[in-house]
């Protein structure tokens, strides 16, 4: 039973919340709380989890290693491009493929340092799991040290420390090497951010996904 004085305190909240937006926070149900986290725990294992059946199994990745900006997503995606085509967007360091009826698979990427990007429109001219990574000699020129990893040495064999990662897609333009990949790493933390020499990075587990996904002959569009 409510008093005089509680049916008008109550009363005059309720009007309040109707007039003037006034709301009451209650605590969240510990089971409620308990799902919430259960279910975003097994939502980014799914993505991040394991690949032990890998040529080189590819460790999980930490949780408090990627920002969830960055989780891989399926979004509304507006654009003309065709189905199939790659997207990059240096601003907002999100990779977008474009699947039609207005959606695409986002990922997060790493981007290259200042004086090393790329921009411009191209295509996937093949695409190689665990590949071999041989510097460039521009590259091989401001660090001597990679000399070890020339084509002529044949370059640095396949694994988790090879800068190219799990997955490698070569961008040609006009049917011209660009010198430059969409490639795995992983540096987890580098993603969101301009790291690297002037390639596009995804996590492991993300680039993987991304292979499967992409036919050689797509059209990427580096904005």
């Amino acid at each position: 039973m409510l008093t005089r004085r509680q049916f008008i305190t109550h009363g005059t909240c309720a009007s309040s919340v109707a007039l003037a937006g006034c709301s009451i926070s209650l605590p969240e149900n510990p089971m409620a709380r308990f799902r919430r986290i259960r279910d975003e725990r097994q939502s980014f294992a799914t993505l991040y989890g394991p690949l032990p059946k890998e040529e080189f199994p590819v460790p999980a990745v930490p949780k408090d290693e990627l920002d969830p900006r960055f989780y891989r997503n399926r979004v509304s995606f507006k654009t003309k491009e065709r189905p199939g085509t790659i997207i990059v967007n240096t601003k907002t360091f999100y990779l977008h493929l474009v699947e039609g009826d207005g959606n695409a698979m986002r990922y997060g990427v790493g981007l290259g340092r200042q004086g090393f990007e790329w921009s411009g429109r191209a295509n996937v001219a093949w695409k190689r799991p665990w590949p071999t990574w041989t510097p460039p000699e521009e590259m091989i020129k401001r660090e001597p040290r990679l000399r070890k990893y020339s084509a002529a040495n044949g370059g640095m064999d396949p694994g988790l420390d090879n800068p190219l990662g799990a997955r490698a897609l070569y961008i040609f333009q006009n049917g011209v090497d660009t010198l430059y990949r969409l490639h795995g790493t992983p540096q987890h933390k580098s993603i969101g951010k301009a790291v690297s020499s002037g390639c596009v990075r995804l996590i492991n587990q993300d680039v993987i996904d991304l292979y499967n996904r992409v036919k050689p002959g797509a059209k990427i569009v580096v904005i």
